[in-house]
Parts: C-alpha cells; sequence; structure tokens
C-alpha cells in the first residue's frame, strides 16, 4: 500500500495547476486546493488580508500536500480507518469533501452495518469499517472503489455539465471514472462496451 504522503504528492500531480473552469463548482482551484477551501482555513498566501484567485496562483506543491495531509486525512479522521480503505478515502475525500464519507457509510449499512450516513467518521464508522474490512479483507477496498465509481456516474446522470469528468471526447471513461479504477483491482474495471452502456442515456 502506497505510503500516505505518497499519496497525497499523486494527488498534487494528478489535480495540476491553476484552472478556473465554469463547469466546475469548486472555482478557481489549484493542485486540487480550491479557493473556498483556502477560505475556510484563512490561508492567505499573498499577504493582502484578502483572500482571492491570487491566493490560489500562489500555492506551492508542497502547500497543497500539507493542506491534504493535515485537513484531508488526518482531520476528518481517514487516519482512523482500516488501512486498506484509508488510500481510496483520501483520495476521494480529496475529490468531493464529506461524500467520500457518505459513501462509506452506505457500502457499510449495505454491508449489514448500523452506521449513520452523516459524513462524519466517528466511533460508530470506524468500528463498522474495522467490521465490514475484518469480514471481507481482501473485498472492502474494491467494493468502496466500486460505490465510488457508481457515485460518480450518478453525478453525471444528473448533471449534464459533469459528464465531461466522467466521459472522455471520444466517448472512453474520463478522468472521474480513471481516477475511481485507480483503487480497484483490474479484475472489476469495467471494458469500453460496459463503460458505453452506462453512459449510453446521455446522447452524444
Amino acid at each position: 500500500m502506497r505510503e500516505v504522503r505518497q499519496l497525497a504528492m499523486e494527488i498534487v500531480a494528478r489535480e495540476g495547476g491553476y484552472v478556473n473552469d465554469p463547469d466546475d463548482p469548486g472555482g478557481a482551484t489549484k493542485y486540487g486546493v480550491t479557493l473556498g477551501t483556502l477560505r475556510r482555513l484563512g490561508l492567505d498566501k499573498t499577504g493582502d488580508g484578502r483572500l482571492t484567485e491570487a491566493d490560489v496562483r500562489r500555492l506551492t506543491r508542497a502547500d497543497a500536500v500539507e493542506i491534504y495531509l493535515r485537513h484531508y486525512f488526518q482531520a476528518p479522521g481517514i487516519d482512523r480507518l482500516p488501512k486498506a480503505l484509508q488510500p481510496s478515502v483520501f483520495d476521494m475525500y480529496v475529490n468531493a469533501g464529506a461524500n467520500a464519507v457518505k459513501i462509506l457509510q452506505r457500502l457499510l449499512c449495505q454491508m449489514g452495518q448500523k452506521v449513520a450516513v452523516d459524513g462524519v467518521i466517528g466511533p460508530q464508522t470506524v468500528q463498522a469499517a474495522e467490521i465490514a474490512a475484518a469480514a471481507a479483507p481482501s473485498h472492502v477496498a474494491d467494493a468502496y472503489g466500486i460505490a465510488r465509481r457508481n457515485y460518480y456516474y450518478r453525478l453525471a446522470d444528473q448533471r449534464p455539465a459533469s459528464r465531461k469528468y466522467a466521459r472522455r471526447r471520444d466517448g472512453g471513461k474520463g478522468g472521474w471514472i480513471r481516477r475511481a479504477e485507480e483503487f480497484i483491482s483490474p479484475r472489476y474495471h469495467l471494458n469500453a462496451s460496459e463503460h458505453s452502456r452506462r453512459i449510453a442515456a446521455w446522447g452524444a
């Protein structure tokens, strides 16, 4: 399993430099860190007393790695989850915040555990995750990754502007789907035909 700092560095590399995509609700973003995140954390990179897009542009890779480790891994309690689940939940938390935890909690409920779907990793969620991981040590990470992939597809079903993140222009798997499958065993990856069938209702 990848060491968590290495994983944070990979997330930074994957997220890339400064973007401000009008179809992305996150707005101005660099290395995956949004202006909203900087405002929430009070990170004034320019030192002018205001938090604007200029502060996003000033972010360094090292800044982003530390933000991820402190505020997206340790603060939400992902470090308390079973080791098998930590990489994918961490990566998803960077991408989707508390929805990453809700996906896990819904999965745990489907696996027979009683846990509130509130997006918070508390003792109940930790215990349920430990039980699930012990019951299916070879499959729990795949199950989470598949649930995550399904979440992305459903999000694109509901929000046409987001489909470009799940489907490439040539119809192949978009970045969201490829990202989820990085944490799923190859035998559970969708082939091109399965992906095409899943997105057929979207049209051209």
